[in-house]
């Protein structure tokens, strides 16, 4: 019977152990487990092992399909199909990453941004690592606002302020709907004042995105503003900003 070597159970298993650190840290962080920064190290442990293992397993097969080590070959198969996973799923991310400024506060008025009112509280309330909770005041971190506001409208100059021929009850009404369907959990809603709260949290690492909609008349209807704001992090990668234009479209095909 043919003998399997052990660097090729070793490639195989460690492609298998890249995909359970994938999973894992962003569910340690996510319930409470570990911290930011150990869980997204994991992930980057995970990936370099994925790398590793895929680099490895095809310079090794280039070894046993000379000398025919059909079960060698089987596993170090099996090490590149599951070390792809990690791959797949981290390297759209770093991608991404690099296409987007490294910002996580979007709005469509950076002049007069929509203010948080009720999730000004609820933002450090069983918050993991509380000291590195984002400012909610627009612009912190930056020298100036308009900083921050000139590297959101490079980077996405379709994120305004929108329009409607319909009143701001109505709106608000809408809105809260839209947000509670696109599975955000509504915290706020105030038609005297035209403001919507919710906050978003992602499947894996949990991460919470707190969003405000501000609604105000005008002499035609309404007009409305979102802002999207990462609770941690340096860079959303574009999420705030894909979840502002999710939010504006809809109003926008709504019947109102």
């Amino acid at each position: 019977m043919e003998e399997t070597r052990w660097w090729s159970k070793l490639l195989a298993t460690s492609g298998v152990i890249s995909v359970i650190l994938l999973l894992a840290a962003p569910m340690g962080y996510k319930y409470g487990s570990s911290l930011l920064m150990s869980s997204l190290g994991t992930v980057m442990l995970a990936f370099l092992v994925a790398v590793l293992v895929v680099i490895v397993s095809l310079v090794m097969l280039l070894y046993v399909n000379k000398h025919q080590m059909l079960r060698d070959r089987k596993l170090l198969f099996i090490g590149i199909a599951v070390s792809i996973l990690p791959m797949v799923m981290i390297v759209p991310n770093i991608l991404k990453g690099t296409s987007v400024p490294a910002i996580h506060d979007i709005t469509t008025d950076t002049s007069s941004p929509p203010v948080f009112h009720v999730i000004v509280n609820q933002r450090l309330v069983g918050a993991k690592e509380e000291a590195i909770v984002n400012d909610l005041t627009y612009g912190a971190g930056f020298e100036n606002p308009s900083m921050l506001a000139k590297l959101q409208q490079e980077a996405y100059p379709e994120i305004q302020t929108l329009e409607l021929n319909s009143d701001v009850m109505s709106v608000v009404a809408v809105t809260s709907k839209i947000l509670e369907e696109s599975g955000m959990e509504v915290v706020n809603i105030d038609p005297e004042l035209g403001i919507v709260e919710a906050t978003a949290t992602t499947f894996w690492f949990g991460f919470k995105d707190d969003v405000v909609v501000r609604i105000r008349p005008t002499r035609s209807g309404s007009k409305v503003d979102v802002r999207s704001v990462s609770r941690v992090g340096q860079s959303d990668l574009g999420a705030n900003a894909a979840r502002i234009m999710g939010i504006l479209t809809a109003l926008s095909s709504a019947q109102i």
